[in-house]
């Protein structure tokens, strides 16, 4: 009998999809919201490459001028993806995402002919509402679609498309910006995004889970059970047994209100500390280590060059996936902050020996990116379908606060040593560390029975 489908002609979704073998529907289910995640990485730095450029064409803009051109996007971000999540766990992941896609596209390309910072600043904001909406949605698609002895794993491959599409726009904008001007990397940030949410109309699915969860009919998850397994698609009645990680949570009437019910309030408020924690870090020192290195007498060129290759490190996260679906997830991402804090605090006694201090930035970046994009996939496997939107973009969503934070954390410590700032700006990972030690103490049910939901005629 095929994996999920009952003696009486009853399908459980999440039998099906975790027991059964991975289709092609799930494959380009992958590919496109690795795609979204790719272009969200590109739209994100966008603007540090053109910033440069920025300044010499319009040239009473001066440095300062350009912080709130370079944060715009940072207060999207955090907005956008605290309003999708409820959104989406109301209307639909799909929706949701076409939607977000379309709206950064359109406010990315129009960017590309403003004439003074104002007007960069508001379009720059918008564009961070969508990419705050389409991250979230796709890693909860992502994982709706993916068996759940390879959910981390392949959440966290899927994840890694925002550093390599971050990286990929800096070689595109030096080679695109000397032949055509910085406004041709904003036009090509929106006109790519453009053609993709066209391509996610016809090819992307909605998510079964959701469906079922809803009480959508039957008929219309037929249609996309049959490219998932066409044996089942002439089944009478679909059924959705979800893991009883909480339970009496499935009653909740909102995604909202059940991330914050009593049975999740607490692993809710420690994944948005641990994200917060994260990007303290990496903002702190992706914004502050070019200028503490010069301050300690490394050479300019070389201490950029060091800084560089922190944020290099993000495809460590696929390995960690690995580990996640093998053993708690939870005790994996805290190893991974814990070694993240005693990484950064060995930047600091490095910075007298460049050799030295490339190779502990490198790591040091690794650690840290793994563990903090290891971080979606955690909180997917956390919350059910209900709330699963809801709770992953509420964590990227306050987590963002925590980019802002850290970009004014290292100013506060101007004076101090070298050794001493670092030692700082590791105390975050171990408070990320703490936190999920004390969300597995407080929500030990990663392992209980299924419970399963209404069926679905």
């Amino acid at each position: 009998m095929t994996q999920g489908i009952g003696s009486a002609g009853t399908v459980d979704i999440r039998a099906l999809i975790d027991e059964g073998r991975f289709s092609g529907l799930q494959r380009i289910t992958f590919a496109l919201c690795f795609a979204i995640v790719l272009l969200d990485g590109f739209d994100t730095a966008a603007i540090g490459y053109i910033a440069p450029s920025l300044i010499t064409e319009w040239g009473g803009v001066t440095r300062p001028a350009l912080a709130p051109v370079l944060s715009a996007a940072l207060f999207g971000l955090a907005f956008g993806a605290l309003s999708a999540g409820p959104l989406a766990d109301r209307f639909g992941r799909k929706a949701v995402l076409v939607a977000s896609v379309v709206e950064l596209s359109l406010a990315c390309l129009v960017s590309a002919f403003t004439g003074d910072l104002t007007q960069l600043v508001i379009l720059r904001f918008l564009t961070g509402l969508g990419l705050g909406a389409a991250m979230p949605n796709a890693v909860t698609l992502t994982s709706e679609y993916c068996p759940a002895s390879r959910r981390a794993f392949l959440t966290n491959m899927m994840f890694s498309g925002f550093p390599l599409g971050a990286a990929f726009g800096g070689f595109l904008a030096a080679w695109m910006i000397p032949l055509f001007g910085w406004r041709s990397v904003l036009v090509f940030g929106g006109v790519v995004p453009l053609v993709l949410a066209l391509t996610l109309v016809v090819a992307l699915p909605e998510s079964l889970r959701y469906l079922v969860a809803k009480g959508a009919p039957a008929e219309r998850i037929r249609k996309i059970v049959r490219h998932l397994a066409p044996e089942a698609a002439g089944a009478a009645v679909f059924t959705l047994g979800e893991p009883q990680a909480a339970p009496g949570a499935v009653q909740e009437k909102s995604g909202l209100a059940l991330v914050l019910s009593p049975a999740y309030r607490v692993g809710s408020v420690m994944l948005w500390v641990t994200y917060f924690c994260g990007l303290v870090i990496f903002y702190a020192l992706i914004n502050w280590m070019p200028i503490l290195f010069r301050d300690a007498g490394v050479d300019p060129r070389n201490a950029a060059l060091a800084a560089a290759l922190f944020p290099l490190g993000g495809v460590g996260a696929i390995v960690l996936g690995l580990l996640m679906d093998r053993f708690n997830p939870n005790v994996m991402v805290a190893a991974g902050f814990l070694a993240t804090a005693a990484a950064v605090a060995l930047i600091g006694q490095a910075g007298g020996h460049l050799g030295l201090l490339m190779v502990t930035v490198f790591v040091a970046g690794t650690l840290m990116n793994t563990a903090q994009s290891s971080l979606p996939a955690l909180a997917a496997g956390f919350y059910p379908t209900q709330g699963r939107a809801t709770g992953v973009s509420w964590m990227l969503g306050l987590g963002r606060f925590g980019g802002i934070a850290g970009s004014f954390m290292v100013a506060q410590l101007a004076g101090l040593s070298l050794p001493t700032i670092f030692s700082v700006v590791a105390i975050p990972a171990l408070v990320a560390a703490a936190a999920l030690v004390v969300k597995f103490v407080a929500h030990p049910h990663t392992a209980q029975p299924a419970v399963t939901l209404e069926p679905v005629h």
